[in-house]
């Protein structure tokens, strides 16, 4: 029996302020995580150690990230979701402030893993409240809105931490959070309907340790390859324990009568398409925020502040996105959108590739615009399709794979660039300049645009119920949804 029902389009929570208030916090969290990256040298001096070395506070965000994700679905399931959302936050606050007051390397990096871990369980769980709160037929466009921050925070947090540490100081980056925090918790008490933990439910331990050592390992791996504060070594054995860890995992998982991440969702074709789908177009995409912002700075010499003024065009165009998601996919289909979206989005990427210092703005400006048009429509489908084919009280165990591998996926993006970067430059044997940008581009958007392959084998009415699209397919002809 289900114990979690879905709950009715919510007299406790007005359906325009639901998904506001929970994108608000992953708007938080999301700019947070790339907001000091620019700050590194002033953080630096200020606690006695060098640029290299806090990176580790960088690797130690997403390590937390990468151990917690797992368990946030059952978290939710435990102790129900709006207690366990606030508290996400509250523990992300409290991470906030102790990185704000660090004097030394271990402080500031016990800080940022105590942030991750309210992180973790941010966008799971958001997630899960709107697909249980949600009917079908809206829940395209309630998702758009969990699609802007992953989106926009990025591409924020380099110049909005460049100006704050220039004109104020790097504390302030953390400080902020407070205020924005407490709202939140308040707002999200208000606004969040209840949903009852089953409160007995057993934690599987051994999956628990597993999926961590899995996706730690990983995460851990490709962070120290792509932003090397440890030698590249260290990196290549954690990946491959990691790797191992999740073979472990797996085999555990069929086994056990409640596993953490049940990988037995993957049977659904729809569930594993979306999910395993969405991986190369991640990795591409994960690659433009750390790639672009560089190119325009290290290439075209722009300050960091141009820059950034330069890519906000793409937050522009996710943001336009949201009005129409609905509308395109009720008329398309998931399967047709996900595919275009996917080939174009990376071909867009490509096309970053022509990009030169005599470029006017305003090309750029338009094509980043468009690029973060499609990113943002892909992201909200494909999103939104994990659960299409996955019954309410397995959208918890939905949620946490999908953030699980979503993680992964942008920490590969961004350890494969920085590697195209570093193998360009030791081929040509100068330092990184326009060519080897040029290539790394061409190289990330292929990766992107191998998602449609998979996408387009999709039944042309997959997720009907969801966008509203009734495509007009033969019986005798219609593929089964379940393989």
């Amino acid at each position: 029996m289900n114990a979690n029902p879905p709950l009715p389009p919510v007299a406790a929570a007005p359906a325009r302020a639901l998904p506001i208030v929970l994108a608000v916090a992953l708007f938080m969290e999301n700019m947070d995580s790339t907001v000091i990256a620019t700050s590194l040298p002033q953080i630096a001096a200020d606690i006695g150690t060098s640029p290299v070395a806090l990176k580790l506070a960088l690797t130690a965000y997403l390590v937390s990230l990468a151990i917690f994700i797992p368990i946030s679905g059952w978290m939710a399931d435990r102790y129900g979701a709006k207690r366990v959302f606030r508290t996400a936050i509250a523990v992300f606050v409290a991470g906030s402030v102790c990185c704000a007051v660090s004097s030394s390397l271990g402080a500031f990096v016990v800080s940022r893993f105590l942030q991750g871990m309210g992180g973790a369980m941010m966008t799971p769980i958001a997630r899960l409240v709107l697909v249980r709160v949600t009917p079908k037929a809206a829940l395209v466009t309630t998702m758009a809105w969990l699609t802007m921050p992953g989106l926009i925070g990025p591409l924020l947090g380099p110049p909005v931490g460049g100006f704050i540490t220039t004109y104020f100081s790097w504390h302030w980056i953390f400080i902020l959070n407070v205020p924005i925090g407490i709202a939140g918790i308040i707002a999200a008490g208000r606004v969040l309907p209840e949903i009852p933990g089953e409160g007995r439910k057993r934690l599987d331990l051994t999956g628990f340790f597993l999926a961590g050592v899995a996706a730690a390992g990983v995460v851990f791996g490709l962070s120290v390859i792509s932003l090397p504060a440890l030698p590249p070594a260290v990196g290549i054995a954690t990946t491959v324990l990691g790797l191992a860890a999740a073979g472990l995992y797996i085999r555990h998982a069929l086994r056990s009568t409640e596993p953490l991440l049940d990988v037995r969702l993957f049977r659904s074709k729809i569930f594993r398409t979306a999910i395993t789908g969405s991986i190369f177009f991640r990795i591409g995409a994960g690659a433009v925020p750390f790639l672009l912002p560089l190119m325009f700075q290290l290439a075209f010499g722009l300050s960091a502040f141009e820059s950034g003024m330069l890519t906000f065009a793409s937050a522009l165009g996710a943001l336009s996105m949201k009005f129409l998601a609905a509308g395109i996919l009720r008329r398309a289909g998931f399967r047709t959108i996900t595919a275009v979206t996917s080939a174009a989005g990376g071909v867009l990427i490509m096309a970053n590739s022509l990009f030169t210092a005599a470029t006017p703005y305003v090309v750029v400006f338009l094509v980043l615009l468009l690029s973060g048009f499609l990113r943002s429509l892909f992201f909200t489908s494909a999103n939104t399709l994990v659960f299409a084919d996955v019954e309410d009280k397995q959208a918890a165990q939905a949620t946490a794979i999908g953030a699980s591998i979503q993680q992964i996926s942008v920490a590969l993006g961004v350890a494969f660039a920085g590697g195209l970067l570093e193998v360009i430059a030791a081929f040509t044997g100068r330092e990184t300049d326009h060519f080897a940008f040029v290539v790394a581009f061409l190289v990330v958007g292929f990766v992107a645009s191998l998602s449609a392959i998979l996408f387009v084998r999709l039944p042309h009415d997959a997720g009907s119920a969801i966008s509203g699209h009734s495509a007009r397919v033969k019986a005798d002809n219609r593929p089964e949804l379940r393989e």
